[in-house]
């Protein structure tokens, strides 16, 4: 008996030690019956001196059969025995085949024998007799390794059968070699009985094999070893869902209006509401409840909410007021519109240059926005001239200290739904006069201050004051001040049309009105002028674009695109 090392191959665990277990097996001799001739010549190394550990010593005259490949748990004789365990079918399974599957006696049969037989008829075929050239002794043994594979080939190709399904393919049997079984190969049904091989085939293989190539068995020498065919024992029940092939395209950014997408600025519209509601209802129910006290209703008795004006004081509204209201209102409106503009407009498409000074070139927006600027300014410096003319400034400037206490009044009353009554017509209450003196003398001029300074008509080579007025403040103001506007244009509205909206329209666009408070209350004329104003400022507003506007500036300068 001869000892020989198994090749070492993939674990049959997963985190476990290759398989077969290190060491060496015992390995039945197959060149014993030309042991004595080999004895007689005298020139067999010993086993391991000059060979590998996977050869067996023998003569150099009479090369030795060679020996069954056990690399293979299948080219061991099988019968009954388990056999080698793989890789499992499925992720996680068992290794395969089964641990009780056995191969059937018969189809281990025919390649043993054909093995055998092989082996048996080398010698005479691998080299003449009596030599003992080192290079024979070599071509002896490569042609016993080769023909001890091609038995292995034999001894584990499964057969073709015209019945029966697919074999799964697996890893190669050889490094870089195509999945091992062949394509095409299916599954045995029935395992027909092995041919028998003859002696003189293997040996014919085995004289080919020395001279270089090598003969294979026919096909139908082999047999499968396990009806493959046989389904899983277990039944799959955990499938992969739509998301393991199939990715959903992410969703779009959505659009959004400044920092916030529309569906935030509705909420936010709408949580705003309900808090602004929800406090108005506090603060009303706290001023009626502070009302009920006797000492605030002494100070409503004494100061109602107005005083009288200086004598001389015109009563009513002229005509040249009610324009110069219209010409405000529109100049306002398309003012605001030009600077949202500008602040939101990223890249414009169309620019204004001066005559004669190409450096001041400017968007078409700016231009826009400092045109109605300049308007602005020159209708309220006629408005301004014309209140002092007339004596209509004692309207809108106090005249007495009486004017901060009959103001906070005023307030108490709005907040408590108690509101005073209004005649506009003769005297403002005091807190409208406050809101517009603050509008005509304070915002209106800071508003035309800081726009100045910001726009491109600021000297540039003045450093001193821009130094002492950087166009940082400016800027840090301008916005503020348009906020204001804002909120005095929603509040003034909403108590026009509150307190008398005929009434109130009356005196401001057809300058109708009468001493007494409750005079023109059916008259639609102010109405119907207010609607035509609306009409001509959403007109204004929708034509204020490039189109309309190159024309005009064209006028003043040269207009470009980018």
């Amino acid at each position: 008996m001869a000892t020989r090392m198994l090749r070492r191959g993939l674990p049959r665990v997963a985190g476990g030690e290759p398989w077969p277990p290190a060491g060496d097996v015992e390995v039945a001799d197959a060149a014993a019956p030309a042991a004595g001739a080999a004895a007689g010549s005298g020139a067999a190394p010993a086993a391991g001196e000059g060979f590998d550990s996977l050869t067996v010593a023998q003569p150099v005259s009479s090369p030795a059969a060679p020996q069954p490949a056990l690399n293979d748990p299948q080219d061991q004789p099988t019968g009954g025995a388990a056999l080698r365990r793989g890789l499992p079918r499925t992720p996680g399974g068992e290794p395969w085949p089964p641990a009780d599957a056995a191969p059937a006696a018969a189809s281990t049969t025919a390649p043993t024998t054909a093995a055998a037989a092989a082996t048996t008829a080398a010698p005479a075929a691998a080299a003449p007799e009596g030599s003992d050239s080192p290079r024979v002794v070599e071509r002896a043994e490569g042609a016993t390794k080769r023909v001890e594979r091609a038995q292995r080939v034999e001894a584990t190709a499964p057969a073709v059968a015209t019945s029966g399904e697919a074999l799964r393919r697996g890893l190669p049997r050889t490094p870089g070699g195509e999945p091992w079984p062949p394509a095409g190969t299916t599954a045995v049904v029935a395992a027909p009985v092995a041919e028998p091989v003859e002696a003189s085939e293997a040996a014919a293989a085995t004289a080919s094999a020395s001279t270089g190539s090598v003969s294979a068995a026919p096909a139908s020498t082999a047999v499968a070893a396990i009806d493959v065919s046989t389904p899983l024992p277990f039944q799959r029940t955990v499938f992969p869902g739509k998301t393991a092939f199939t990715r959903s395209a992410p969703n779009p950014e959505p659009v959004r209006i400044g920092p916030f997408t529309k569906a935030q600025w509705a909420g936010t519209v709408l949580v705003g509401g309900i808090a602004l509601l929800g406090a108005a209802a506090m603060a009303v129910l706290l001023v009626r409840w502070l009302l009920s006290f006797g000492a605030l209703q002494d100070f409503v008795a004494t100061y109602p909410g107005e005083y009288h004006l200086p004598d001389g004081a015109p009563v009513g509204f002229p005509g040249w007021l009610g324009w110069q209201h219209f010409f405000n209102v529109f100049l306002m409106v398309l003012i605001i519109r030009s600077g949202l503009r500008i602040r939101n407009e990223k890249r414009p498409t169309a620019f204004w240059t001066p005559r004669g000074n190409a450096k001041g070139k400017v968007s078409l927006t700016i231009w826009f926005h400092q045109a109605l600027d300049i308007l602005w300014l020159l209708n309220g410096v006629v408005f301004v001239v014309m209140l002092f003319v007339t004596g209509q400034w004692m309207r809108v400037i106090p005249t007495s200290w009486e004017v901060f206490p009959n103001a906070i009044s005023a307030v108490l009353q709005y907040i408590s739904l108690d509101w005073p009554t209004e005649n506009g017509w003769v005297n403002y209450n005091s807190i409208q006069q406050i809101a517009y003196f603050a509008t005509i003398f304070l915002a209106a001029p800071l508003a035309a201050v800081t726009g100045f300074r910001m726009s491109g008509m600021w000297p540039k080579n003045a450093e001193k004051l821009s130094k002492a007025y950087p166009i940082e403040w400016a800027r840090a103001l301008h916005f503020p001040v348009m906020l204001y506007f804002l909120v005095f244009i929603a509040i003034h509205v909403f108590l026009v049309f509150a307190t008398g909206a005929l009434r109130n329209l009356n005196h401001m666009y057809a300058a109708q009105g009468s001493v007494d408070p409750n005079a023109y209350a059916d008259n639609w004329t102010g109405f119907w002028f207010l609607v035509a104003s609306l009409v001509v400022i959403a007109a204004a507003w929708i034509a204020a674009r490039p189109l309309v506007l190159a024309p005009i500036a064209k006028l003043f300068g040269t207009v470009s695109s980018r």
